[in-house]
């Protein structure tokens, strides 16, 4: 199915209750992942005063990254990695989205130890900041870099792993509490090199609104997300429903490790540390060729 189809295929609900200005619901689009569905509950069922309307899509994010790419939603929640490629059309939100210490990508094999170098690696996607990490991990720690990379749907990595079809995999979210069940080894975590390297969070999701909706609204939308995880944060339990029935019949279990792991202070603000992380990212990937160099000023909001 293409990225269009899919996005027309997406689970959609419009936000009702108490969301103000009596505008047309902003197309939003954000993954059904427990993270997303729990800061955005509260807005999407209209439990922020004064908030914007919004019309729900559920897409996944290597989906939505293209739809970032081809400026199809109001706002979306996009890989770090895609800014470079946006950033004309949409502005960061400095709330929102998934930064963190210790929730980074791992790369996966089959054997404890196994040698990267010219062997083949399964990624989820190529313009993600999981690939990023990976490249730049890869750039220092395997003596003349890996060989192929095959992108496959994230939901068969781990089972291509472990049948020997690839010689590793690179896997993000619940993986990192699910490998052991495959029988998979983990010979790097992404995220350990890049705070060993860079003393920085990891920069891993990201909150996109259309420039084109003005300073004022773009502000709205900050602090309706900012609300919208505080609310997530002061009665858990109102979320409860949504997120499991999104999860994709995760273990309730995984979905509230995956929810301490990647909804934290970053969520709430990005600081200062939030946007180093981000624009720390970005530089080095572009150093190393990876991105186009970000125009100045392109993470001010």
């Amino acid at each position: 199915m293409g990225d269009e189809q899919s996005a027309q295929a997406a689970t959609r609900a419009t936000a009702q209750g108490r969301t103000g200005g009596g505008q047309e619901p902003l197309r939003i689009a954000y993954s059904p992942c427990p993270n997303d569905t729990f800061v955005f509950h509260a807005w999407a069922h209209g439990l922020v005063d004064g908030a914007p309307a919004l019309d729900v899509s559920f897409a996944d994010i290597d989906l939505t990254n293209g739809m970032a790419e081809r400026g199809e939603f109001d706002v979306l929640k996009v890989s770090y990695a895609v800014l470079p490629w946006v950033l004309d059309e949409y502005a960061l939100l400095p709330c929102g989205g998934a930064l963190g210490r210790g929730c980074g990508p791992l790369v996966l094999t089959r054997e404890p130890g196994t040698e990267l170098s010219g062997k083949t690696v399964a990624v989820p996607s190529e313009r993600s900041t999981a690939y990023l990490l990976f490249r730049l991990w890869a750039a220092t720690e395997v003596a003349g870099g890996v060989g192929k990379i095959v992108v496959l749907p994230f939901h068969e990595i781990m089972p291509a792993v472990r049948d020997g079809r690839v010689d590793a995999g690179l896997v993000i979210h619940e993986a990192r509490f699910t490998y052991q069940d495959y029988g998979l080894h983990k010979l790097a975590d992404m995220g350990e090199h890049w705070e060993a390297t860079t003393g920085l969070p990891i920069p891993l999701g990201a909150i996109i609104a259309k420039r084109s909706l003005g300073e004022q609204r773009l502000r709205e939308l900050a602090d309706a997300a900012r609300a919208s995880v505080r609310r997530a944060w002061d009665e858990p339990e109102l979320s409860r429903e949504y997120v499991l029935a999104h999860s994709q019949e995760m273990d309730p279990k995984v979905a509230d490790q995956h929810i301490a792991l990647y909804v934290n202070e970053f969520t709430a603000d990005l600081g200062e540390d939030g946007y180093a992380a981000v624009r720390g990212l970005l530089t080095r990937a572009a150093d190393e060729g990876l991105v186009p160099p970000l125009p100045a000023g392109a993470l001010a909001f």
